[in-house]
């Protein structure tokens, strides 16, 4: 049978940090609802980052070629988080783990090249 005792100090723990998460968010709303900061009016609803009103609606499409550099981006950014431990552990993988990565670089750097062929980093 187990002894349900022992998860008593998790348990513990995940009340304060909900009753301490709730705090930092909902504290300060009501804090500015009391003190009256909470007073919007036209002056501090405008815009204010680049001083015009938006062209169009902020949830219009993307380009796609948005996304695809952004997926290039994370693939070559992964790439270099599994070379480190691959060259810092080269020596007890031996020429085996040279060949599984030299066979991961060629893949990556085959999927690049129809990428580059494609057109999928120019920018217009």
């Amino acid at each position: 049978m187990v002894d349900l005792s022992e998860y008593l100090p998790i348990l513990i723990f995940l009340f304060i940090a909900v009753g301490l998460s709730a705090a930092f968010v909902f504290l300060p709303m009501g804090v500015s609802r009391l003190t009256g900061t909470h007073n919007p009016d036209a002056e501090k609803l405008s815009e204010y980052e680049c001083g015009f009103p938006a062209f169009d609606d902020a949830r219009s499409r993307f380009d796609v070629r948005f996304y695809l550099v952004a997926l290039l981006f994370l693939i070559f950014d992964l790439e270099v988080a599994f070379l480190f431990p691959w060259a810092v552990s080269l020596e007890h993988t031996g020429w085996t783990g040279w060949i599984a990565m030299m066979i991961f670089l060629v893949i990556l750097t085959v999927g690049f090249a129809y990428e580059w062929k494609k057109g999928a980093l120019e920018w217009d």
